[in-house]
């Protein structure tokens, strides 16, 4: 038997089958008023310390940035002042303690919800904090993963981010859930971790199957496949794999058409594997690393060293800083302006940066300082940016910080849409696909109901990357692509077809889309733009693609 769900992290895997399910949290049926409501409460407060502390800890050990954000923030709500309060009145109120630590944990999740979808993924994390603190009040290990010591592949309705923060590579072969969608925690860290992932495969539990084949480009998986299955599935990801071991040098179009394939990086680990990787620098250097998690902001001193160990990895090729893009899902203790009714649409990016002052200078002085320790040809650009104005200030304040080479994200319409009078001010754009999805079609990035407007492949995404692109060409200036969906070895012909002269990509991604680009023209690229965004759905837009792509590349990714 066949499901299909919507495959987000790219790979062929097949193994045994192991199920997660959480367990709802039991409370007792008539809990007694505590007798001493200070020390409960202050009970309860060294659980959901512990909590965090473990989560920081966890933090601290990996490398990937997308995880470390995860994790970063999962144990900022379990440090949050506001819930301590709310179990004070609990506890007031005559409640025992693991029935006021319920009842917190629900009134929040109440509140998270009535804010919008976009807090839905915090409630999910809302809810594993109560799980892992309800269980230390009880005296038990936290609730998690389990002790994997064999290799298998992880089935379950959904992942608790720090659950996925959590996965080693090296036993999971791959991931299948019910929910989720193509840009949720658990599809951005599958990515980073190079674990094969499907989301959205509905029928998977009730499927309950020993074994799994999948596959997570095409979002099929194979219940209990047999021995010809298995072989077919083997043969695919051997031919994948001999194809991208055959890639390799500076992205080409067949016909020659240079195109920059760079990495995605956060941390100091992620620069030194891409730097030895076969790229030619990085696209998108996440800065957030050095300021999630602590409650003041990293100095100059500490800036300049960490983005010195970056930049000298990567020699004399090229580093884009993106800029501090917090708020919305990654707080900052140090910087925040209370809560948002909606924080995708509130302060966040460049727009948090203007509120504080200093924060941005003192970034672009630490960068300034750590570029001129180094070779590398230093670009930074500018997050969340969607008017004229504020990049003119961005600019203004990087090149006075002696960094000539300055961008914008365009992850906003009205930025995509002003593309050719932003590209006056600036020298370069990014496309953040994800976000920019998010906005245009008013659907948040981490609700799992919405992943169909979310998918990558929607024409109305690829008409306005189009206009974007075309802006660049006209001013003679380059726009990339940092969004995962140029790491897609079809979207990325569709990306060059638009107008895009770089992407920027996991780095387990790149051979394939190397590989990709060499079998086709910068004519056939352009045409397959134009079907897309002559398609009425993303499915129509996908097959009108595969029409047009060369038979290797298309037999690979069916």
């Amino acid at each position: 038997m066949n499901l299909t769900g919507i495959g987000v992290s790219p790979g062929v895997a097949q193994g045994r089958v192991i199920r997660i399910h959480h367990d709802d949290v039991e409370l007792p049926l008539a809990e007694p008023a505590e007798s001493d409501p200070q020390r409960a409460q202050a009970e309860i407060r060294a659980a959901l310390d512990a909590v965090a502390a473990a989560m920081e800890h966890r933090a601290e050990r990996v490398s990937d940035p997308e995880a470390k954000d995860v994790l970063s923030a999962t144990a900022m709500i379990a440090r949050d002042p506001a819930l301590n309060d709310e179990i004070a009145h609990q506890l007031k109120n005559g409640k025992g303690r693991l029935s006021a630590l319920a009842a917190s944990m629900d009134h929040f999740a109440v509140l998270l919800a009535s804010l919008g979808e976009y807090m839905a993924e915090r409630v999910t994390d809302l809810r594993d904090v109560h799980r892992r603190a309800h269980a230390r009040l009880l005296g038990n290990a936290e609730p998690g993963m389990p002790e994997l010591s064999d290799p298998a592949i992880i089935i379950a309705e959904d992942l608790a981010p720090a659950d996925t923060a959590a996965l080693d590579p090296e036993l999971v072969l791959g991931i299948v859930t019910e929910l989720g969608g193509p840009t949720s925690h658990t599809a951005i860290l599958a990515a980073q971790l190079s674990i094969p992932a499907v989301v959205r495969c509905e029928g998977i539990l009730d499927a309950d199957p020993a074994t799994l084949g999948v596959d997570g480009s095409t979002g099929e998986v194979t219940v209990n496949p047999d021995a010809a299955q298995r072989a077919d599935l083997e043969d695919k990801r051997d031919r994948r794999e001999r194809l991208q071991a055959e890639s390799e040098g500076p992205g080409r179009t067949k016909d020659g058409r240079h195109v920059e394939l760079l990495a995605n990086i956060g941390t100091i680990g992620d620069a030194l594997v891409a730097a030895a990787g076969d790229v030619e620098g990085s696209g998108l250097f996440r800065s957030e690393f050095l300021y999630l998690g602590r409650h003041s902001a990293p100095t100059v001193e500490e800036q300049t060293e960490s983005y010195r160990e970056v930049f000298e990895a990567f020699g004399s090729r090229k580093v884009v800083v993106r800029t501090l893009d917090a708020g919305a899902d990654k707080p900052l203790a140090f910087a925040s302006l209370g809560p948002d009714v909606n924080p995708a649409l509130g302060m966040r990016g460049l727009r948090l940066q203007r509120e504080f002052p200093g924060l941005l200078e003192t970034q672009l002085e630490a960068i300034a300082r750590a570029r001129d320790l180094t070779d590398v040809d230093v670009w930074v650009m500018a997050p969340m940016v969607a008017t004229v104005a504020e990049i003119r200030w961005f600019a203004d304040a990087a090149r006075a910080a002696g960094l000539n080479t300055v961008g914008a994200m365009i992850e906003v319409p009205s930025s995509a849409l002003r593309a050719e009078r932003i590209l006056e001010v600036a020298d370069f754009a990014s496309i953040g696909t994800n976000d920019l999805s998010q906005y245009l079609f008013a659907a948040d990035r981490l609700q799992g109901r919405l992943g169909h407007l979310l998918d990558a492949w929607q024409p109305g995404l690829w008409q306005l990357v189009k206009h974007a692109a075309d802006a660049g060409t006209r001013a003679g200036k380059p726009i990339g692509i940092c969004g995962e969906a140029g790491g897609d070895p079809l979207l990325a012909l569709v990306a060059v077809g638009a107008g895009i002269s770089s992407l920027s990509m996991s780095l387990t991604k790149v051979g394939l889309v190397r590989a990709s680009l060499a079998m086709h023209t910068l004519d056939q690229c352009r045409a397959m733009t134009d079907a897309v965004i002559a398609s009425l759905t993303p499915e129509e837009s996908r097959a009108a693609v595969l029409e047009l792509a060369d038979p290797d590349v298309a037999e690979l990714l069916l």
